[in-house]
């Protein structure tokens, strides 16, 4: 077996021919808009994830592509081919499940055969394809069993595998970890990254989990409120946010409410900082902003003693998160707390503990500039 592909690069991803395309999609449930007007290209071999909240309408979409539900307007190519109108059996894509949905009077072999046995494949090429499958998916000799006899992650694998056994162009999953536990979600999601980047299959994920998407995606596409608020790498999402939704939304941030004063110069508190052309953005004086900052997004040492970006602040609570800590600092001349991440080994080298005084440099390279939110 060779090496497996390498995870796309945005360049590789925008510059190859869009596999799936999607153009000015909407969908309306009545007078409730749950899509408008969604752009999108996923290039072939993409891993792509759909992001958001519950709502958003992430599944919708998803379901669109799958045709299990008609978009109200809008384009979907597949390939090359108009599918904008194709019956869901007419469609090359195999599907999995939040609930598995595999048949229980069914064996294992059975159900990773049932697609192919609607096909009328050969009998012969059925079992080797099956044999074929559930060795790929970690369940060599599971095909006499039934789903019951299956833990949640087996099953999971289960329902994998008969949406391979087609062999389709484009893999779809909705949310499929979600239901597992914590352990095995992440093995099991690693498993499924590793398993796509071997076959190469064009996949697209849906899932609320930030560390999931960020974990396994080639690109992210965060939604919220049936649109599309970016679409980029997961360094890209993380560390360049093009809304305040994002930010939020994805990893942890540090939100310092703050007034504009012009020339890229920001007030917050006591303290002025001037932000790099290419991290913010400018702003008339006197408007609202508010400034996004990561808790990672700081120095301990090495810094200059005119460093703008020194601070001072007394650390007035510690959360506990296994190999990393959330450490709530009250910030001289800040209008607010800011919360600042160390690792174990750091909390030890700095000395960070409740009550201590620590002096540190923020980032400032780092900061994302955005309107505030309006009262």
């Amino acid at each position: 077996m060779g090496a497996a592909p390498a995870p796309l690069s945005l360049v590789e991803a925008t510059e190859r021919p869009a596999y799936l395309r999607l153009e000015g999609v909407h969908k309306r449930f009545g007078a409730f808009t749950a899509l408008e007007s969604i752009d999108l290209e996923i290039a072939q071999g993409e891993l792509v994830c759909f992001l958001g909240p519950s709502g958003c309408g992430k599944t919708t979409l998803l379901r669109i592509i799958a045709g299990l539900e008609v978009q109200t307007g809008g384009r979907l190519a597949q390939g090359g081919v108009d599918i904008s109108r194709l019956p869901p059996a007419r469609r090359d894509y195999g599907i999995v499940f939040q609930s598995y949905a595999l048949f229980p009077n069914l064996s294992i072999a059975d159900n990773v055969a049932y697609g192919l046995v609607n096909q009328r494949r050969p009998r012969r090429e059925i079992a080797a394809r099956v044999d074929e499958l559930l060795q790929l998916v970690g369940l060599p000799g599971s095909g006499a069993k039934y789903p019951a006899q299956m833990s949640g992650g087996q099953q999971q694998r289960v329902a994998l595998a008969r949406a391979l056994a087609a062999s389709p162009g484009l893999l779809l999953l909705d949310e499929p970890l979600s239901a597992l536990d914590a352990i095995v979600r992440v093995h099991l999601r690693n498993e499924i990254r590793a398993l796509q980047r071997r076959l190469g299959v064009t996949t697209i994920m849906v899932t609320h989990d930030q560390e999931e998407a960020l974990s396994i995606a080639d690109r992210i596409v965060v939604m919220n409120h049936g649109v599309i608020e970016q679409v980029g790498t997961p360094l890209q999402v993380y560390r360049e946010p093009a809304t305040p939704f994002v930010a939020e939304f994805v990893g942890k941030v540090n939100r310092l409410p703050a007034v504009a004063e012009g020339e890229r110069w920001f007030r917050c508190g006591d303290r002025r900082w001037q932000v790099d052309a290419d991290h913010g953005a400018d702003f008339r004086p006197g408007r609202p902003v508010m400034l996004y900052l990561r808790p990672e997004d700081r120095a301990m040492t090495g810094f200059a003693p005119d460093h703008p970006g020194l601070c001072t602040g007394t650390v007035a609570q510690i959360e506990f998160l296994g190999g990393n800590c959330l450490a709530e600092l009250v910030v001289d001349g800040l209008p607010g707390p800011l919360q600042m991440q160390f690792s174990l080994n750091q909390m030890d080298e700095f000395g960070v503990q409740e009550g201590r005084r620590l002096r540190f440099a923020l980032r400032l390279d780092r900061l994302r500039v955005f309107a505030a939110p309006e009262v």
